[in-house]
This record gives C-alpha cells, structure tokens and sequence, in this order.
C-alpha cells in the first residue's frame, strides 16, 4: 500500500513536470484538466479501497472483544496489531482524499 502511495506521488510529479515544458499553453491546459480529473478519480478510488480496509479491520476488532477466548493469550496482540494498521490505513485514506481535493481544486 505504502509502494502504491509512493508511486502515485511520483507520477503526480512527473505528470506536473512534463506538463509544464509545453510550448502549446492552450493544450496545456485542457491536458492538465484531463489528468487532474484522472488523479482525482485515482486517488478517489484508493480512499474508497482503503475505508473497506478499515471497515474489515474494525469488524475483525470487534469479533476480538466479543469472542476474545478463541485467540487465547494472542488477543493483546492481535488487537494492537489491528489497532496500528487502522491507523495506517486511515493516515494513507486522509492523505488520498487529500490529494483529491487538492487535483479537483486544480480542476477548477
């Protein structure tokens, strides 16, 4: 997930920097509403996978609370483990809405 995040901002870079050594402004222009509307999308998208994550994550949570005698002495682990992912998760959601905002912005 951190390797797909880092990639899309390098190609979020490399998009801007190839967009900005155009001669033709007009074209320019209609090329970078084109691909801010598809980063947009992207990073829409990657928010969305990412909250069904969370989701699974808080649902397996919950499954530790109530049913804490299946995983035996391992439940304190599995719950901090399962609490750091979520805050990963939920970091890279934010970070990916973000981005989708600030491209929508760029759009306008």
């Amino acid at each position: 997930m951190k390797t797909k995040f880092l990639f899309s901002i390098f190609i979020c870079h490399l998009l801007l920097a190839c967009s900005q050594s155009h001669v033709d402004f007009h074209s320019q222009d209609a090329d970078l509403a084109v691909q801010h509307e598809a980063l947009t999308k992207h990073f829409e998208n990657e928010a969305n996978q990412l909250q069904l994550k969370i989701d699974e994550h808080k649902k397996f949570l919950n499954k530790l609370d109530t049913k804490s005698y299946l995983y035996g002495k391992h439940t304190q682990d599995f719950k901090e483990h399962c609490d750091e992912i979520l805050n990963l998760y939920e970091r890279a959601a934010s970070k990916n809405r973000e981005l989708a905002d600030m491209f929508r912005k760029k759009e306008d």
